[in-house]
């Protein structure tokens, strides 16, 4: 069974909805990379195409509007970190794009960087967690 269906939530990033073995599929292309989240057929495609969306716009996000190939594969850790923030063990955990590049941002800057080289949100990061770590010791 093969269905094809187009969601338009705006013009300019269109996702495309298929149906391939019992499994809704929604996918992007955007210059030379295919963005793609699968759901079983019982599943909701607004939810599948809210995911989407969240995942693209933190990958963009991150990679600060510069989504190509070359990009990606420079930065496939900070991709596969947004995966970890949006789904864990096939539950949806987070869906905005800002939240889960925050979260990424923080998870992936390196702690022995020098405080100036890191943003504010970073260094208060840094901050807490040397806070944290000589309370607990």
């Amino acid at each position: 069974m093969r269905c094809h269906v187009t969601c338009v939530p705006d013009v300019l990033y269109a996702a495309e909805i298929t149906m391939f073995d019992n499994n809704i599929v929604l996918y992007k292309f955007v210059q030379d990379l295919h963005f793609y989240v699968t759901g079983g057929e019982d599943e909701n495609e607004l939810i599948l195409a809210a995911v989407l969306q969240g995942f693209f716009d933190s990958v963009s996000l991150l990679l600060r509007g510069n989504v190509d190939k070359r990009e990606a594969l420079e930065n496939l850790d900070l991709i596969f970190l947004c995966l970890d923030e949006i789904v864990e063990r096939g539950m949806i955990l987070e869906t905005d794009a800002n939240v889960i590049a925050g979260k990424v941002a923080v998870n992936s800057m390196d702690p022995t960087a020098p405080l100036s080289e890191q943003t504010i949100g970073q260094a208060l990061a840094t901050a807490r967690e040397h806070l944290t770590r000589t309370l607990f010791q």
